[in-house]
């Protein structure tokens, strides 16, 4: 059987970008005819418009008619052969798009089971425990803040008045002991301070040395 109907091809089959590949190569090549043709329509156009009417111009214009439908038969294939590159493009754009789609729904769905996984191992409720008791301990560190930081005999309100009051009456008794200290020599030692000497004091004044080697 193989003999009579052939073999099958045990070699890949052709994708789309094999065959979007040999149908370029194809108007590559179709181009490089019709630039062929092109010239030549260009050299016998040349020689016309110099020659005279007659035989030879005649039989010029037929060669250049043949050329004139070879080109537009290449130009057809040309733009066929285009077209369906275009349309196969067009196909591997949807193909790899599609694959695109299909590989975010794969992964899309790979991830919600992984997040149910996750999430199911959360506990809401002692989440909220939690939360409560940080707000508890919180309250709490405020409490002992605001206990630390209580001042000790300072009353929590002052009288302005009686505190101007207090301040001037300093003032006046400062004035009434600096009246006092001037009716006696600088350096001198008070008079209620002449006849003892304070035990804090380590040496007598210099009044009472002199006293006792009068005596």
């Amino acid at each position: 059987m193989n003999r009579l109907f052939g073999a099958k091809n045990p070699g890949p089959k052709p994708t789309l970008s094999s065959a979007i590949s040999t149908t370029d190569s194809h108007v590559e090549s179709l181009d490089v005819k019709l630039a062929k043709l092109n010239a030549e329509l260009t050299t016998y156009q040349q020689r016309m418009s110099k020659m005279r009417d007659g035989p030879g111009k005649t039989a010029l214009k037929q060669k250049a008619l043949k050329i004139l439908q070879r080109r537009k038969m290449y130009e057809g294939q040309r733009d066929q052969m285009q077209q369906q590159s275009w349309n196969m493009e067009q196909a591997s754009m949807m193909t790899d798009n599609l694959k695109n789609v299909m590989t975010t729904v794969d992964v899309m769905k790979s991830t919600n089971k992984s997040l149910r996984k996750q999430y199911g191992k959360v506990d809401i409720d002692k989440i909220e425990r939690m939360q409560d008791e940080m707000q508890d301990l919180m309250e709490v560190g405020n409490e002992i803040q605001e206990s630390m930081s209580r001042s000790y005999d300072v009353p929590e309100d002052v009288d302005e008045a009686e505190l101007d009051a207090e301040l001037e009456a300093l003032g006046e008794e400062a004035e009434f002991e600096g009246g006092l200290g001037m009716g006696q020599g600088v350096g001198e030692m008070p008079g209620f301070m002449q006849d003892e000497v304070p035990s804090f004091i380590d040496e007598p004044p210099e009044g009472a040395k002199v006293k006792e080697a009068a005596g």
